[in-house]
């Protein structure tokens, strides 16, 4: 025991006194009372609960698409990025072409500023659904990331769908008209005339004369092969010269294909072709070979023009053939030269391409439909005149003679 320490004097306790009274102090002693914050800690555990969902979900698409290889995530996302893009294009052409339709003219205001408009409108739209999708486009990637993908395929196939329908087939081609300028106007005007023609045509006898020329298809599809002109343009010239009776006509013309006088280029093509030392244009192989290397000739001549192609294999080669008519009057194309052809058959092209059309049409439909019936009409116009929305390539053909 310590003894009592005066009053008013400081009392110093020894370090090892204080060690061994805090030594002595009971292990049952309780610990000091828990502060009032226990309640408070709940209520943050409930709270912070709901993100940790979000961060469940979020983890369990990252695990899906973590499950997809480079290559495959590759693949996903070019599908969606080529179906989205391919939807785009169709419904654009489709509202720019109707929008051409509509607005069709030179007016400012009537006609020129309300296409700008739709452009603009056009453009705004697109920016529009994109972000639309961008934004699905995260959710649906949490419950899987190929749905985006499928999601776009099935709006493709909605779009390619429309896509083959006769109204788009209209829209198209007012926005080619409106692109291509005079050149695609030059083309209308004459898609019209032929489409008059074979309406104005006896469909009877016009199927009659593409059942003769079954037997020579083979022949004809191969002859165009070697050549690289259309097998169709080559039954309607076929068509034109000899209906598919193969004959000598009173102007010199023979065989199936009329031949008269053919370049001297064509029928030194063909003797090789063939490995013929001589051509027999009462054989139909040679007319028909023959044929087809004159209208490759005069195409190339005519800078691909078909129209002026056709028009210089029935001329051929008399006064200078069709070249010479046109650097005389200052003729640039097939509108321009047909008013100075008064004691020629302006109309050859025209017929031409109405039986091309003619056989198209059996060929695809097995028919010959009436114009005038219904939304034929519109149907033909879709199909489409053989020759007229292809381009002929002279340097590609003679790439292929050179490496023959």
């Amino acid at each position: 025991m310590l003894p009592a320490s005066p009053p008013g004097s400081s009392v110093t306790v020894p370090r090892n006194a204080l060690d061994s009274a805090q030594g002595e102090r009971s292990p049952e002693t309780p610990a000091s009372p828990p502060t009032a914050t226990a309640t408070p800690k709940k209520r943050q555990t409930k709270s912070a609960a709901k993100p940790k969902k979000k961060r469940t979900r979020a983890k369990k698409g990252a695990a899906k698409a973590g499950r997809l290889t480079p290559w495959q995530w590759t693949a996903v996302i070019g599908t969606e990025i080529l179906a989205l893009a391919a939807s785009a294009l169709i419904g654009i052409i489709a509202v720019l072409g109707r929008s051409a339709g509509w607005f069709a003219g030179t007016g400012l205001w009537s006609n020129l500023l309300p296409f700008a408009g739709m452009v603009l409108a056009v453009g705004i739209t697109n920016a529009v659904l994109l972000r639309l999708w961008l934004g699905m486009r995260a959710k649906l990637v949490l419950k899987g990331m190929v749905l985006p993908a499928v999601l776009a395929v099935f709006v493709a196939i909605g779009a390619g769908w429309f896509a083959v329908q006769d109204e788009f087939g209209r829209d198209l081609g007012n926005l080619r008209t409106l692109v291509g300028g005079m050149q695609e106007a030059e083309r209308t005007t004459i898609a019209h005339q032929v489409f008059a023609a074979y309406r104005r045509s006896d469909l009877t006898q016009m199927q009659r004369m593409i059942e003769r020329a079954q037997i020579y298809l083979p022949t004809i599809h191969e002859a165009a092969k070697a050549f690289d002109v259309d097998p169709e343009i080559m039954v309607g010239v076929g068509a034109t010269e000899s209906s598919f009776y193969p004959r000598d006509s009173k102007d010199g013309g023979r065989g199936l294909f009329q031949i008269t006088a053919p370049p001297k280029s064509a029928i030194g093509v063909v003797k090789k072709h063939l490995d013929a030392d001589s051509l027999d244009m009462l054989n139909q192989r040679h007319n028909t070979f023959v044929a087809a290397a004159t209208l490759h000739n005069y195409l190339a001549e005519m800078r691909g023009d078909l129209f002026l192609g056709l028009l210089a294999y029935n001329i051929g080669p008399a006064n200078g053939g069709l070249r010479s008519i046109m650097t005389q009057y200052g003729a640039r194309d097939f509108v321009t030269i047909q008013p100075y052809l008064q004691n020629l058959p302006r109309d050859y092209p025209i017929r031409v391409l109405t039986a091309a059309l003619a056989y198209r049409l059996w060929h695809t439909e097995g028919r010959l439909p009436r114009y005038e019936e219904g939304r034929n009409a519109m149907h033909i116009q879709s199909v489409g005149i053989p020759g007229l929305n292809q381009v002929f390539s002279p340097e590609k053909r003679a790439g292929k003679d050179n490496a023959a």
